[in-house]
């Protein structure tokens, strides 16, 4: 094997003062909700809010002087070019980064500001990396991977070191699978220090390719994934048998459970967490049964969402739950209606956000209107019963849950 326990220990001790030790503690809300013992490991408090920093330092303190002083060139969709750009900055050394054209704004902002040169190429990382080689070739600069260098690997695996030195006792340990750094190098250190304890990935339903890869199986992926930072189509080289050897499973996860952890992230912890930071929480809530009753490591790997993303998410949860709905109530086309609508709903405890009349739709009788109502409520249950008491009151009322039922 290629990365040891001695090569962790010695890159914990590398980076040790340069990259924070984040808070790793029980959470008892999100344990009553999924019936595990759940302790999460807050790696979006990291300076660049995710644990690529690890890693990143550690390949860059490996670098010769002559290396240091031509520079560092890497491809990133953000995380590992934020963790590169930072710590390359710095040491001094100068860094090239090469991201998608789509990278969402925070992190190209972000990662501009730590002093790189950021070049913008390709819909995909895959077309990022063309541009990096021919750069790297042309300036003799070194190409720091993302996730398939022994480095990279180490330092990474000292996120597992942190969590079982505080918390010893783990039963298992459920990580973000991308390109694979960060589950390789931490299942390397907890098997060397706990073989008993269980490893197991996550990956994005859309981009399942380490799953894909340890099943046999090969096939196009592709889609849009709110846990961009995960959606890698090949598992690393030197990744892969490393999981092969030490992960005990790898999940897949959909769209929907991944939304709901970072909304219960947010409501609960009061943290901000990118789409592939909820993505371990997220297996943990979709099969609730593989984790019952056991002591569960969770790594929340980065914080890096668009604040215009965030926002919708949030407010796609309270629709969900019911706290924030569109009502649409049938009524006769005359002076107070409106008013003794919104008397119903105030008397039932909704607070009224938006009002829309429709009168011009072509399935609306022409001495009618229907009433679009943007509600808040407490919960679902507090929803259904303001639509029923509008609906005993003679009202026809439903609830519009999709854009094309308006």
């Amino acid at each position: 094997m290629s990365v040891t326990l001695k090569d962790i220990e010695a890159a914990a001790e590398r980076i040790s003062g340069a990259v924070i030790e984040t808070p790793f503690a029980l959470s008892q809300t999100l344990s009553d909700i999924t019936g595990a013992r759940v302790f999460n490991k807050f790696e979006n408090q990291q300076f660049t809010a995710s644990f690529k920093e690890r890693g990143a330092l550690n390949k860059l303190l490996d670098l010769s002087e002559a290396e240091r002083a031509t520079g560092v060139i890497a491809v990133s969709a953000g995380n590992h070019a934020q963790g590169v750009a930072y710590h390359a900055q710095r040491l001094g050394i100068p860094a090239t980064i090469v991201m998608p054209e789509h990278t969402p704004f925070v992190k190209v902002r972000h990662t501009r500001a730590f002093g790189a040169d950021v070049i913008l190429v390709g819909e995909t990382i895959a077309e990022c990396r063309p541009e990096a080689d021919r750069l790297a070739a042309e300036r003799g600069l070194t190409f720091v991977h993302p996730f398939d260098d022994d480095a990279i690997i180490a330092g990474q695996a000292t996120v597992a070191l942190e969590m079982l030195a505080k918390e010893p006792d783990l039963d298992a340990l459920v990580v973000p699978i991308g390109g694979g750094g960060l589950i390789s190098g931490m299942a390397t250190a907890a098997k060397a220090l706990k073989p008993s304890i269980d490893i197991i990935g996550v990956e994005a339903a859309l981009y399942p390719s380490t799953h894909d890869a340890l099943a046999g199986v090969e096939r196009a992926y592709g889609g849009q994934t709110v846990a961009e930072g995960i959606a890698v189509k090949t598992p690393g080289a030197l990744t892969l048998p490393i999981i092969r050897e030490h992960v005990s499973d790898v999940l897949v996860v959909g769209e929907d459970d991944i939304e709901r952890a970072i909304n219960l992230y947010f409501n609960v912890e009061k943290t901000v967490t990118e789409g592939a930071g909820a993505a371990a929480l997220a297996a943990v809530l979709a099969e609730p049964e593989r984790f019952q009753g056991k002591r569960v490591g969770v790594v929340i790997s980065g914080g890096n969402i668009d604040s215009r993303l965030m926002a919708t998410v949030i407010m796609r949860g309270l629709v969900n739950d019911g706290r924030l709905a569109r009502i649409r109530v049938g009524t006769a086309d005359v002076p107070g209606q409106l008013a003794m609508v919104a008397g119903i709903i105030a008397d039932s405890g909704g607070n009224i956000v938006e009002v829309e009349h429709q009168r011009l739709m072509a399935d609306v009788a022409l001495k009618s209107a229907d009433i679009d109502i943007t509600v808040e409520t407490r919960d679902r249950a507090h929803l259904e019963a303001i639509i029923q008491t509008l609906v005993d009151a003679g009202y026809d009322a439903h609830e519009l849950r999709f854009l094309s039922d308006a």
